[in-house]
């Protein structure tokens, strides 16, 4: 966990305004008490993509990482996603769907993943997000067996605004009780970055605050990492396929080598 560093405090700026643009006249952090549901899902479906595809996101996204000392020829990144975490059960499935306990590993991530998220404003008292720690070296059964990246990517993926009420996407999860007491919390100030592994499980927590929390994360993967194999140890992870197609280069925004990625697209079954 890391103190804000103004090039994380940049990023959240720049989400920030394009938050209040969308929602204006309203406070993004308390619209739901303002706007219809269906209202606040479109305003959402809009700016989400508008985010993740901006090139000034990316720009910064390269500079949080010059920062905080990567390598820029060998870091890669997949895109920054704006995350919104509705209050007392206001919009919890779709474009503003409310994360199960899950290893992003379990979504066909590579093992050498490390997962940055950080707040975009300050985050009310436990409605940020939790890690599990007691399940790092503990299997857990799931339904990972059942997702394969290139599938949702093709069938679910695009459709997420059109779930207001349930979300019925097939998405991995857990088919065992959790015992989740003594789970880490993540809060913060705007720009704080908690930087962990994607094989580390960790959910929404439930949002009662009376305000939507607003988040950004993203992912990177180190060229070396991937070239020899190197990762936390898969201990429950059966999914297909694999996310590497969406990386890029942090120094030029090329894409991982075809080849690589081949070696680490899991047939489906």
């Amino acid at each position: 966990m890391f103190t804000a560093v103004p090039a994380a405090q940049a990023l959240c700026e720049f989400a920030r305004t394009m938050l209040e643009d969308a929602f204006a006249p309203h406070d993004p952090r308390t619209a739901q008490h303002e706007m219809p549901v269906e209202e606040f899902a479109s305003a959402l479906a809009e700016l989400k993509p508008a985010f993740i595809h901006h090139p000034t996101a990316k720009e910064m996204i390269r500079k949080l990482l010059a920062d905080r000392g990567c390598d820029l020829g060998k870091t890669y990144f997949d895109v920054p996603r704006l995350r919104s975490s509705t209050s007392d059960g206001y919009l919890t499935s779709g474009i503003a769907y409310a994360f199960h306990p899950h290893r992003d590993t379990w979504y066909s991530a590579p093992s050498c993943q490390i997962n940055w998220w950080l707040p975009v404003y300050p985050v009310p008292a436990g409605a940020g997000m939790e890690i599990y720690p007691r399940y790092w070296d503990r299997a857990v059964a799931n339904t990972s067996s059942s997702y394969n990246y290139a599938r949702w990517t093709r069938e679910s993926r695009f459709n997420a605004s059109q779930h207001l009420k349930n979300d019925t996407r097939q998405q991995p999860r857990a088919k065992e009780p959790l015992q989740l007491d003594g789970g880490v919390m993540l809060n913060g100030e705007p720009g704080a970055l908690t930087v962990f592994s994607a094989a580390q499980l960790h959910a929404s927590a439930k949002n009662v605050s009376g305000q939507c929390r607003f988040s950004i994360d993203f992912r990177t993967v180190h060229l070396d990492d991937l070239i020899a194999g190197n990762g936390a140890p898969n201990i429950d992870s059966k999914c297909s396929g694999t996310t590497l197609g969406d990386y890029l280069c942090a120094d030029d925004l090329a894409h991982i080598p075809g080849d690589l990625i081949q070696s680490y697209d899991i047939a489906e079954t």
